[in-house]
């Protein structure tokens, strides 16, 4: 298929696609969905050999959110019947971090509801830092705290954060359409502060919310303009008691296409399967490990994922490995931006000033999905792709009673 050859050229060289090429991938059949997973599996090995990092959501402040994004449990009003609490104290976020760790994960993401952080929050969330890495070395500690105003991200740094997530969602177009509390641009210029500030840029997306396809590419062009050094790609996790609790518009097929589409565009890129792999592609998990190198081990922020042992036998059947402590995970030219606070997959490594983002209840982390959120896809109406499931699913989204905040042992 030329168009798969012409996606494997250019992402070997960190070539950007055009729009009708990536808009053609999410077109594809279900007869043309494995060589797809084969080409973009092809760029994915390049740059990151077979090697599966893992991270570990500890979430920090559940619900209390005053935004009012559609897509998550912890929204101003939310009846979801969550469990919510305020702050974690450093000792015990430090302990549901070494469940995940124990499991071979090796970066944490602790994640707070709400609009953004004051200055009292980012001196807590210090404390739980150095908490962390007190007790696990060279851990990387990535934050999720929503919008940052001026300072905070640098005093983020000093405390030993490596990484800041906030999350795009979703084209700028349809943004308003997702949250009014808050706009699109306000997303943009955190992560500019995280930049700006030496942190490692980690955002992403939310598919399955009934964007198009134009959407989809829309955001994913976005995050390569702003060129951040992870992509967390969610599938909306429909969870009963959000606006969005009924939009089951992703089927494993679309979710494969849309991972392959992400990876085209931003191929030296940590992309990052979070929230929803385990609903949305469910058996077809171990072919996505050819598209993304990167997942959330466990439980998500406010619902339950699959067992952290299932995840790694999952890992090692499909012949890929986990990603040791000591290895580094993004490329040599990346590695080194991030390392002086550059970024960078751009030929120039320049910093694109492009869009910005995170989502997240609120500003903040996501409802359900990865360090920093939860995601979606678009609508399934591709040329000859498998139905859509439009009828909820209830019974495949369970909210989380265990780990952080509760007397149950995490799901590590």
């Amino acid at each position: 298929m030329d168009l798969l050859n012409t996606l494997v050229d250019k992402g070997l060289r960190r070539e950007l696609p055009t729009r009708e090429e990536a808009l053609a991938v999410l077109a594809t059949s279900d007869d043309e969905l494995l060589d797809v997973v084969t080409a973009a599996g092809k760029v994915r090995r390049h740059w990151f050999g077979r090697r599966v990092k893992l991270n570990y959501l500890v979430n920090l402040k559940s619900g209390l959110c005053p935004e009012d994004c559609s897509y998550c449990s912890q929204r101003l009003g939310s009846s979801t019947g969550i469990l919510k609490y305020t702050w974690l104290k450093p000792e015990q976020a430090s302990e549901a971090a070494a469940a995940g760790l124990a499991g071979g994960a090796k970066r944490v993401c602790l994640v707070a509801s709400g609009r953004g952080p004051t200055d009292r929050d980012v001196d807590r969330v210090a404390g739980t830092i150095k908490a962390i890495k007190e007790q696990n070395e060279g851990v990387e500690v990535c934050a999720c705290l929503g919008l940052l105003s001026d300072g905070q991200a640098e005093r983020l740094r000093e405390a030993g954060a490596d990484a800041y997530n906030h999350n795009l969602n979703t084209s700028e177009s349809t943004y308003g359409d997702i949250t009014t509390t808050h706009t699109y641009a306000d997303r943009v210029d955190t992560v500019n502060k995280a930049h700006a500030a030496g942190l490692s840029a980690c955002s992403g997306l939310i598919a399955g919310m009934g964007e198009s396809d134009e959407d989809l590419v829309d955001v994913v062009y976005s995050l390569r303009e702003l060129d951040p050094d992870s992509v967390p790609v969610n599938f909306l996790i429909p969870v009963e008691g959000t606006p969005l609790a009924k939009e089951w518009n992703l089927t494993p097929q679309r979710c494969l296409r849309i991972l392959a589409m992400v990876r085209f565009v931003c191929p030296d890129v940590e992309v990052r399967i979070a929230g929803g792999r385990e609903v949305h592609l469910r058996t077809m998990q171990p072919l996505a490990l050819h598209l993304a190198n990167s997942i959330f081990l466990g439980d998500y922020l406010t619902t339950e994922g699959q067992a952290g042992k299932a995840d790694l036998e999952m890992i090692a059947d499909a012949g890929f490995e986990v990603e040791g402590a000591d290895e580094v995970t993004l490329p040599q030219h990346r590695a080194h931006a991030a390392a002086t606070g550059g970024c960078g997959s751009h030929q120039d490594g320049g910093c694109g000033a492009g869009a910005d983002a995170d989502a997240g209840c609120g500003a903040g982390a996501d409802a359900d999905a990865g360090c920093g959120s939860h995601a979606g896809g678009g609508v399934c109406g591709t040329a000859a792709s498998a139905p859509a499931v439009s009828e909820p699913r209830t019974d495949l989204v369970a909210v989380r009673r265990r780990g952080a905040g509760t007397d149950l042992a995490p799901n590590a």
